[in-house]
């Protein structure tokens, strides 16, 4: 009776494992379970062809996109470790709608769930550019600008940027959530 009972208790455990969380595809996951996840998420909703990767065109001038990869936030590295997420990353463009650091995070919420967003927002401000007070950082464009802030929260790291025009509207916002141990290469690259 205590072996079926374990059993049970067993396979129980493990279906929880494979059940549709938002949360749970995260960084430091295999590829195996973060294509799992990503076809079961419900905000995400991948064609039959996607993968890691997701594009959503939903409107003229609105676009949605997703990416999971084994690659740092910071880019590309020699021999990555292809069987575990370093990163992933969503972004959205909407010409009919501004973007602002609300709609990001409600769409971290939306796609991760509120453990996630929680940390998110609980996370230590590690880097925010530019200074407060002072224009957004130009880009290679120089009609654009850029705004944003790096977070570490107690599991994960977050990144959040968005692109101005010289009007100050913003057309394109964007949302990482990465591995800790990624911050340091990561300030590196956006440090003056």
């Amino acid at each position: 009776m205590a072996l079926g009972f374990k059993r049970g208790l067993g396979w129980a455990i493990a279906a929880l494992a494979f059940t549709t969380q938002p949360g749970w595809a995260l960084p430091g996951q295999t590829v195996t379970l973060t294509e799992s996840w990503i076809r079961n998420n419900p905000t995400l909703k991948p064609g039959p062809n996607e993968r890691l990767a997701i594009n959503r065109l939903v409107a003229p001038g609105q676009r949605f996109t997703f990416q999971a990869s084994v690659f740092p936030i910071s880019g590309v590295v020699p021999n990555p470790d292809r069987r575990q997420i370093r990163s992933e990353r969503f972004s959205l463009v909407d010409h009919a709608n501004p973007i602002d650091g609300d709609r990001l995070d409600e769409s971290l919420r939306a796609i991760y769930g509120q453990e996630i967003f929680n940390d998110y927002r609980q996370g230590s401000v590690l880097l925010r550019y530019p200074e407060r007070g002072r224009r957004p950082a130009p880009t290679d464009n120089p009609n654009l600008f850029l705004r944003g802030e790096v977070r570490e929260g107690e599991r994960f790291a977050y990144w959040q940027e968005i692109t101005y025009d010289r009007a100050g509207n913003a057309y394109l916002g964007r949302m990482a959530v990465f591995l800790k141990e990624d911050i340091p290469a990561l300030q590196a690259q956006l440090s003056p």
